[in-house]
C-alpha cells in the first residue's frame, strides 16, 4: 500500500477505510473484510457511534495493531481542552487501543484552540501519534497552524470530482497539511468518468480513486460489498493520461455535493446534535 508522509513523519496509507452509516449489524465485519483486502487505514469517529465495532474488526482481524493505522474525531460538544481530555479516553476504550494513529477535531466549531492544545498534550504523552482537523476551511486551517506549537497533519475535507478544491489542496500543501478525501465519488456515475474507467478497464471508483492518489491525496473509500472493497483499492496499476485529467476538470461545480460548512442553520444543526457514548 503507497503511503503519505506527514508533517512529522508518519506515514499514512493513502487508501482509507470509511465506516460511516454502516450499517450496526455489519460495522465489526465490514473493517474485518476491508482488512482482509488489503485496507491497513480505518477511519472512525465519536459521532459515527461505532468505535466499538470498529475495535473488534481490528481485534478480530487477524492482522497486528502496529500494522494498522486508525483514525478517530473528536465531536463538537467535546472539543474544548476539557473535553478532548474527557471524552477521549473514552474513544480509546471503546476502540480497546492504548492510542491512536490520528485524532481530528471533527467540525471547525466551538473551543477549537482549547481542543488542539489538549490534543497536542495527548501527542506528546504517545497516546496519538498525529494530530489533525476535518472539515475546516483553508483560512482557518492556516490560522489553526500559526498559532500553535503542532501544524495540523491533516484536514479531512470533501473532495470529489464535481467540488475538486484545487485552490484549497495547494494552499493547504503549502502549509504543510495532507489533505484527505471525504465522499470522494460522490455520486459517482458520470460518462466522462465511465469512459475513461472504459479505457483502462477500471471503474468509476476507481478512476477517482486514481485521480485522487496522483495529487497525494489521502482517499477514504467505504462499502460494505467484500468485491467492491477489493475493487476500490485495485488503483495502482494504472496511470491517467494529461487528456484524462482535464476531462476529469471539466466536471468541477465548485460547490459542495452535500451542504456547507459555512451556513448557519446547518451550524446550528451540527451543534444540536448530542452524543449518547
Amino acid at each position: 500500500m503507497k503511503t503519505v508522509q506527514l508533517n512529522n513523519g508518519v506515514e499514512i496509507p493513502i487508501l482509507g477505510f470509511g465506516v460511516f452509516q454502516i450499517p450496526g449489524e455489519k460495522k465489526e465485519q465490514a473493517v474485518i473484510n476491508a482488512i482482509r483486502a488489503g485496507y491497513r487505514h480505518i477511519d472512525t469517529a465519536q459521532s459515527y457511534m461505532n468505535e466499538t465495532e470498529v475495535g473488534l474488526g481490528v481485534k478480530n482481524s487477524g492482522v497486528a495493531r502496529e500494522e494498522l493505522f486508525i483514525t478517530t474525531k473528536i465531536w463538537i460538544e467535546n472539543v474544548s481542552y476539557d473535553g478532548v481530555m474527557n471524552s477521549f479516553q473514552g474513544s480509546l476504550n471503546r476502540l480497546g487501543l492504548d492510542y491512536v494513529d490520528l485524532l481530528l477535531i471533527h467540525q471547525p466549531y466551538n473551543d477549537i484552540y482549547g481542543a488542539w492544545h489538549a490534543m497536542e498534550e495527548l501527542q506528546k504523552e504517545g497516546k496519538i501519534r498525529a494530530v489533525g482537523i476535518s472539515n475546516f476551511a483553508v483560512d482557518r486551517a492556516v490560522d489553526l497552524s500559526l498559532f500553535n506549537e503542532v501544524t495540523p497533519a491533516i484536514n479531512q475535507i470533501e473532495i470529489n470530482p464535481f467540488n475538486q478544491q484545487t485552490e484549497a489542496i495547494e494552499a493547504l500543501k503549502a502549509q504543510g497539511i495532507c489533505p484527505e478525501a471525504w465522499a470522494p465519488f460522490a455520486e459517482g456515475k458520470n460518462e466522462i468518468l465511465s469512459e475513461i474507467g472504459k479505457k483502462y478497464n477500471k471503474s468509476v471508483a476507481q478512476v477517482i480513486s486514481r485521480w485522487l492518489v496522483e495529487q497525494e491525496i489521502v482517499v477514504l473509500a467505504k462499502t460494505t460489498n467484500p468485491e467492491r472493497m477489493a475493487e476500490n483499492i485495485d488503483v495502482f496499476d494504472f496511470s491517467l493520461t494529461d487528456e484524462d485529467k482535464a476531462a476529469i476538470a471539466t466536471l468541477n461545480i465548485g460547490e459542495s455535493q452535500f451542504f456547507s460548512h459555512a451556513d448557519p442553520n446547518m451550524i446550528k444543526w451540527l451543534a444540536e446534535r448530542k452524543l449518547d457514548l
